[in-house]
């Protein structure tokens, strides 16, 4: 399958818990932390829900 690597670009300080939880849930936790992850729909999908939090690199 295809990588794609996330980065977290702003905190989730003052955030929804839901936001919260998708952040840690595709393994970010600060900002600068990136991650590579599977591309299937649904990490898309939690990605389009903090999408002003993270950014997608590669």
């Amino acid at each position: 399958m295809a990588k794609i690597i996330v980065k977290q670009v702003k905190s989730t300080i003052a955030r929804p818990e839901a936001q919260v939880k998708i952040v840690k849930a595709l393994g970010l936790g600060r900002i600068g932390k990136t991650k590579e992850i599977e591309d299937t729909p649904s990490v898309r999908g939690m990605i389009a829900k903090v999408s002003h939090l993270v950014e997608v690199v590669a």
